[in-house]
């Protein structure tokens, strides 16, 4: 042990931390919300057996720039693991190798197909870190390669946040209440056994009431520990704005990150709400715009024929950081008919007022960027990849609207907007959300340089530097002694 191990006492918080680490559960899952100690939990719990040198554990994450990523799991295993004499290597597999010989490995299953290369594996102990991510086939597929020789019985060790329509959100639900999608705080560390006989999972309340009914197969106990962000003080200390982070979000991932809530879905009215949009007159003249269409692909051929709109969204920013939805142009045209409206609009936005147009992976998307972009020769248009699912593209702005940020200026199109956004993700159309979310994309960066009065610039027009916090975020209470 180095002299910096020696100096210091790293020890689990009370709590759930401390719930974790004791549990003799065969599987043990902690979780339910953001910012619980939980990742922290999982880099801990191999440790105990670091002097063993035929240990060895795996951690597991859906893909491989979850490890890598800026502050993610192997990042915080470098803040630990070398205290205790643990060397690193990258290539050809990520892991880190103590002195007595235990081996920790960091790998990904990002295919389905990926569990294949784990046969014949040895591994004591499995951890999954945002079990979620993960499916049903790769989990169980691991057990059976939950096999030890080292001495240490065989064990499970998992990590995740809430997720309404994942595999996982079954295999807990008697841990969750079934109403209010919130854990049941008395059955928190509570031990169930388990056994899984074809694709099917029978519970039982102790071992030996399911070892009578399938003598043939040895059950499994299982526990989950929920956790949240209160939970986790030493993270609360190091980053206070953590909290506000997590408030800032939209309705359905605050209940879910913040609150740890396991029902909860996208439905009408989470996303937006009358209420959320103040009406004005007329937007204020400091404003810089933004114009984003959203391009239908086809016209209605019959009069019951209800196909979507080609929209084209103009948002403004104000110096105060209040958004403004100035004007929205809605058709079912043509393409011909369509560019020459997007021709003659842009004309009455004026070149201050920046274009925005979808780009279609393929091709023909890029072709149709490069036709618009030529026709409208002498504006600033810009083009981006549409990518991620309407839900999360549209979840910044709708951060906003909650927020009370964006305003809308009354026009005859105000009835419509406001019909389907309330109504968004369940309305008949989202061509006025999509256009919407591109435009607040654009105007605040979307990854290029944002407009003159984006709320992430200072007053000289540069973006200001990340200040980095002094201890990573998940970092447990050091103890010195």
């Amino acid at each position: 042990m180095t002299a910096t191990a020696e100096a210091r006492r790293i020890a689990p918080q009370p709590g759930p931390q401390e719930a974790f680490l004791a549990t003799p559960a065969d599987i043990a899952i902690m979780g339910g919300a953001a910012g619980g100690g939980k990742t922290w939990a999982l880099l801990l719990e191999p440790l105990r057996h670091s002097h063993n040198p035929k240990f060895g554990a795996v951690i597991f994450r859906r893909t491989s720039p979850q490890i890598t990523a800026e502050g993610g799991m192997w990042d915080e295993a470098g803040d630990l693991y070398p205290d205790l004499g643990a060397v690193s290597r990258q290539h050809p597999h990520m892991f880190f190798r103590f002195p007595s010989g235990c081996k920790i490995q960091f790998a990904h299953l990002q295919h389905e197909s990926d569990k294949e290369s784990w046969k014949g594996a040895q591994i004591p102990l499995l951890c999954f870190d945002q079990l979620e991510d993960f499916t049903e086939g790769q989990f169980f597929y691991l057990l059976s390669r939950n096999r030890s020789t080292s001495g240490v019985r065989p064990y499970v060790r998992g990590t995740c946040n809430p997720d309404a329509d994942s595999w996982l959100a079954r295999f807990l639900e008697w841990w969750i209440d079934q109403d209010t999608g919130y854990p049941i705080a008395e059955r928190s560390g509570v031990i169930r056994w388990m056994v899984r006989t074809g694709d099917e999972i029978v519970w039982g309340d102790s071992k030996e009431e399911l070892a009578e009914r399938f003598p043939d197969i040895l059950p499994k106990s299982v526990t989950f520990i929920p956790a949240k962000l209160e939970d986790n003080p030493a993270l609360e200390e190091v980053d206070p704005g953590y909290r506000s982070n997590l408030m800032a979000l939209p309705l359905v991932e605050r209940e879910r990150l913040l609150g740890g809530n396991w029902k909860i879905r996208p439905s009408a009215g989470m996303y937006f709400q009358r209420g959320w949009f103040d009406v004005v007159e007329a937007a204020p003249a400091e404003c810089q715009w933004v114009r984003a269409w959203d391009l239908a692909a086809s016209t209605p051929k019959k009069k019951k024929d209800d196909p979507d709109w080609t929209v084209g969204l103009k948002m403004g920013l104000h110096p105060s950081c209040q958004y403004y939805i100035g004007h929205i142009e809605r058709s079912r045209s043509s393409p011909r008919q369509v560019k020459r409206a997007m021709k003659a609009i842009a004309e009455q936005d004026g070149k201050a007022c920046r274009i925005r147009i979808p780009q279609d992976p393929g091709q023909a998307g890029k072709a149709q960027v490069q036709d618009l972009t030529g026709y409208l020769a002498g504006y600033v248009v810009k083009s981006k990849v549409v990518t991620g699912d309407k839900v999360t593209r549209a979840s910044p702005v709708s951060s906003q609207c909650e927020a009370g940020n964006v305003s809308i200026v009354r026009g005859p199109w105000m009835e419509a907007f406001l019909a389907e956004v309330e109504n968004f993700p369940d309305s008949a159309h989202d061509d006025q959300v999509d256009a919407l979310a591109d435009a607040f994309d654009e105007i605040t960066g979307g990854g290029r340089a944002p407009l003159a009065w984006s709320p992430w610039m200072d007053e000289e027009g540069a973006t200001p530097p990340t200040k980095k916090p002094t201890r990573r975020p998940n970092t447990p209470a050091l103890r010195e002694v």
